[in-house]
């Protein structure tokens, strides 16, 4: 069994499928894919996020406000502590530090991601990290505010060596999408190489970043398992390892509520 650790199932075309969300779980059932964590970028759209999925056993849910969000309400610990106390709720996030699609004074953007470590630590549930033009930034801070007493995962990772190890050393996962699949990727392709296996997970970030042979298409849960044959391939492992392994590893760090 697959699991894809981070897609947004509610930014997906529905229509596009037949039956909608169960169109996009059935879909996924072929690929053997058994559980979607769907991530949460902003409080405006997570009760109809929540609604959406709360009834399928298959989906778990996170709940944050993502770095580049700007137009929606900018959350205190306690109130994400409160909605994180939902059983279909895992993890914290996203969250984290986009540099390159937002500029000038961005200290609202950092205040914010150390309010989520802060809730993630309260609420005893992982954080998942968005990192992007950031990497010293968003390293120093969850050294800084203790991220590795909640422990997380370093979502879509497009960062350097080092920085996966310095995240693994603060007991985060690191996270691999379609763009390991990119003929351009070759660094992140000889990080997904060097990965220790109990660290490692695999997601979509669906509707964005489709793998090969996808690419430039919707991206739909389906597809992580072009990402996991990919790192299988570049590894010399077996699909079925790679699978395995990165469930056990979602189930370790995510505890989700059902059985996977």
């Amino acid at each position: 069994m697959l699991v894809d650790s981070h897609c947004h199932i509610d930014m997906l075309d529905l229509q596009s499928f037949e039956g909608g969300v169960e169109g996009v779980l059935a879909a996924a059932r072929t690929q053997g894919v058994g559980h979607m964590l769907c991530v949460s970028i902003n409080l405006e759209d997570y009760p109809n996020m929540l609604a959406l999925v709360e009834d399928c056993d298959e989906v778990t849910v996170s709940v944050g406000v993502h770095p580049n969000e700007r137009g929606g309400r900018d959350p205190e610990p306690d109130e994400l502590v409160a909605l994180a106390a939902h059983p279909r709720v895992v993890a914290i996030g996203e969250t984290g530090l986009d540099y390159f699609r937002s500029e000038g004074d961005l200290d609202w953007q950092r205040q914010r991601f150390r309010n989520h470590i802060s809730a993630a630590k309260q609420c005893g549930k992982p954080l998942i990290i968005h990192s992007r033009d950031a990497r010293e930034d968003t390293l120093r801070i969850m050294e800084e505010e203790g991220a590795s007493a909640a422990r997380g995962v370093m979502h879509c990772f497009t960062g350097d060596w080092d920085m996966a190890q310095r995240a693994i050393d603060m007991d985060f996962y690191i996270s691999f999408s379609g763009i390991v699949t990119f003929n351009s990727a070759r660094e992140l392709q000889e990080i997904a190489q060097r990965m220790p296996l109990d660290r490692m997970l695999v997601e979509t970030d669906c509707p964005y970043l489709a793998p090969v042979p996808h690419r430039g298409k919707p991206n739909q849960p389906a597809y992580v398992r072009h990402v996991a044959e990919h790192i299988a391939e570049l590894r010399g492992e077996t699909f079925e390892s790679i699978a395995a392994a990165t469930t056990d590893n979602f189930k370790a760090l995510f505890n989700p509520p059902v059985p996977l």
